[in-house]
């Protein structure tokens, strides 16, 4: 596939977004831009969610991955689905019975402004890295593809892109979200299928691709692991997996403001519910995906060679060198879908929480609607420029897959607004905000250095750990329940003294 045909392909796809972005953009005020003026199709919002939730790195991470860790990662998703209906049954009915904007005002009505802003804090950091390392695997793979014949600089083509997310966000917010997302998401499922039943159906697999024993006897496909001391063991990718899902979707404004835009909870509730079991679906359908490319680059002799790359490039590499016009297209279009939702969505929710839980604009009587919705651009285009910052950190430090990068981060990062909302739930005890805060930032160093981080141990110079025991994504929970339990310390404390 030539790249003037993957240029054709994203321009014509901007081209739409673009379109939807004009039409649904007409008066939206902040009721619009933040909530969608309480009008969104609950089904509409599920679907949008799938291409949030997935991303690039899911699209082109999670089927490469299966060279190295085979069908393990549907331990986690197994566990995202437990997590959805904790979402849908715990958190949901809270956020909709005080009636929120952001979820982090629900900090502020049980603690004070001072919890509200460090929740907020850690969702704009864990947000902001997260979607940038999710665009920074698109950017990465349009400039090998794309960009470099042509000569074009990484920074630029990031700029690019940025600019193009800004053109059909910039105005609409949520209630234009809400409609590019479910568009999206057809692209990305649309994509996924035409790449699959190419590969499927291709002369390299033809003898064996439709037989069940051929997936039954491959040594890729093993779902459970059950060494205790692995970081992929059953239990802490499963425990992991609830517990990423509750804290990277439920306790995360980017996932929960469309979801908060349906007219009621009862809807909001259905559009999790849907969410979940498409969720499911849709990473067997990406692991079997490794599976057929795996074989598919065995026949061809060219796997070895492939994998040497990354395996980041192996969906690409095949979708762009083997598929013909029609491959690398769909592929091309889905990967976007899936990476430029959760892309354009982060710019409208970092500028609803800093409007909302870190500025507290809404509470101003003395500024006009003019003067809010400048303030509220002003805030999308400095995110779209931290996000660029972001993405070229990524470019020049990261290494390994992004899907476990992103990962991983999650695990320091969320783990104190994890503690925050359990603790808020569960205790009834107040928070001293400046013991509140020594806790959110002690305890997410400590897990660090759990996780055998060195530069870590050389910074609070303490020797690396040398345990046999691996952390996986059970280092989350432990980092919430360290979390809570430092804050209900400090309130037993802070109210003696």
């Amino acid at each position: 596939m030539t790249p003037l045909q993957i240029f054709t392909g994203l321009a014509s796809y901007f081209t739409l977004l673009l379109g939807v972005g004009y039409f649904t953009a007409k008066k939206s005020g902040d009721s619009g831009y933040f909530l969608g003026n309480k009008q969104s199709i609950w089904w509409m919002v599920a679907l949008g969610m799938l291409s949030d939730s997935m991303s690039g790195v899911s699209f082109i991470s999670v089927p490469g991955a299966v060279v190295n860790v085979n069908f393990s990662y549907m331990q986690v998703v197994f566990g995202y689905f437990v997590g959805y209906l904790i979402i849908s049954y715990i958190l949901l009915p809270l956020y909709y019975k005080r009636n929120l904007t952001s979820i982090y005002e629900y900090l502020e009505q049980r603690f004070g402004a001072a919890e509200q802003k460090t929740g907020a804090f850690f969702f704009v950091i864990s947000r902001l890295l997260g979607s940038a390392g999710r665009l920074f695997l698109t950017a990465i793979i349009l400039q090998k593809f794309l960009f470099d014949p042509w000569g074009v600089p990484f920074a630029l083509t990031v700029s690019i892109i940025i600019l193009l997310i800004l053109a059909y966000t910039f105005k609409g917010g949520i209630g234009t979200l809400v409609f590019t997302d479910a568009l999206q998401s057809t692209f990305l499922i649309g994509g996924l299928l035409v790449c699959f039943s190419l590969i499927y159906f291709s002369p390299e697999l033809s003898d064996h691709s439709l037989s069940f024993l051929f997936w039954k006897s491959s040594s890729y496909t093993t779902i459970f692991n059950w060494d205790y001391f692995s970081s992929s063991y059953f239990g802490k990718h499963f425990i992991g997996g609830i517990f990423l899902c509750v804290a990277m979707t439920g306790l995360d404004q980017n996932m929960m403001q469309k979801n908060l835009s349906c007219r009621s909870l009862k809807d909001a509730q259905k559009n999790m519910l849907m969410t979940a079991f498409i969720v499911v679906l849709v990473n067997i359908v990406f692991l079997s995906l490794g599976v057929l490319m795996i074989e598919f680059l065995s026949a061809k002799g060219t796997l070895e060679s492939t994998i040497a790359q990354g395996t980041d490039y192996i969906f690409p590499s095949i979708a762009l060198n083997h598929l013909g016009t029609v491959g690398g297209i769909a592929f091309v279009l889905g990967l976007s879908a899936a990476t430029f939702s959760s892309a354009d969505s982060v710019l409208t929710t970092l500028t609803t929480s800093t409007y909302f839980d870190l500025l507290h604009i809404h509470k101003s009587n003395v500024i006009s609607e003019e003067q809010r919705l400048k303030r509220r651009q002003i805030f999308h285009i400095v995110f779209a420029f931290l996000l660029w910052l972001s993405i070229m950190g990524f470019y020049k430090f990261s290494s390994g897959a992004i899907i476990d990068v992103v990962l991983q981060m999650a695990n320091y990062t969320y783990g104190p607004l994890l503690g925050l909302f359990a603790f808020g739930i569960i205790s009834k005890k107040k928070l001293n905000p400046i013991g509140m805060i020594t806790v959110s930032v002690i305890v997410p160093v400590i897990c660090w250095y759990l996780g055998k981080n060195e530069y870590v141990s050389s910074l609070i110079g303490l020797s690396p750990l040398e345990w046999e025991y691996k952390f996986g994504y059970e280092l989350l929970l432990i980092n919430g329940i360290l979390s809570s339990l430092g804050y209900w310390f400090v309130s037993v404390i802070s109210k003696r003294f």
